[in-house]
């Protein structure tokens, strides 16, 4: 739309009335936005929000709570005890105390399958989180994570999606 004078002072009418600015776009032709924008460079006198009604009184915010200087957890056990001094020789680990139960694991202590396998293809076979979910384990392709079977599957060639599609 192009503004001219005889739009700016249809504009200025309308919004004297007080119609609402979709309304006013709705009466030229435009829309509420082009409206909006054109009544902010005219700087004509802002509109009350139309979502706070008059002689409604909202209730005040509650305050924020104060933040708590200082820690807020309770310390540790093992903190507030006393250290132990050890007098074994170095080269062997000293025993747990008798009340901390020891936790024997059959798996290694390895943090990821690559590390437990770096050669072993890490294709997952099953779903995540059940008994029979697993890895492929066979030997993995020399530069990839997958045995020559998934690593098939899993790097695809784009032309070859293509030659697939129209066949």
């Amino acid at each position: 739309m192009e503004w001219n004078d005889e739009t700016i002072a249809r504009l200025r009418a309308l919004w004297a009335e007080g119609l609402s600015t979709a309304e006013i776009g709705r009466r030229m032709g435009i829309s509420k936005n082009a409206v909006v924008g054109k009544a902010h460079r005219l700087n004509l006198p802002a509109r009350p929000s139309p979502i706070r009604r008059e002689g409604a009184v909202s209730a005040p915010r509650p305050q924020a709570p104060r933040r708590v200087t200082g820690p807020t957890l309770p310390p540790l056990a093992a903190a507030s005890a006393p250290p132990q001094v050890i007098t074994a020789p170095l080269s062997q680990p000293p025993a747990p105390p008798a009340s901390v139960p020891r936790v024997v694991s059959s798996r290694p202590a390895a943090t990821t399958f690559r590390a437990i396998r770096p050669q072993a293809c890490c294709w997952p076979i099953g779903e995540p989180g059940t008994k029979s979910f697993r890895f492929c384990d066979a030997t993995a392709t020399q530069g990839k994570p997958y045995c020559q079977e998934h690593a098939a599957l899993a790097y695809v060639k784009v032309r070859d999606r293509r030659d697939e599609a129209v066949a």
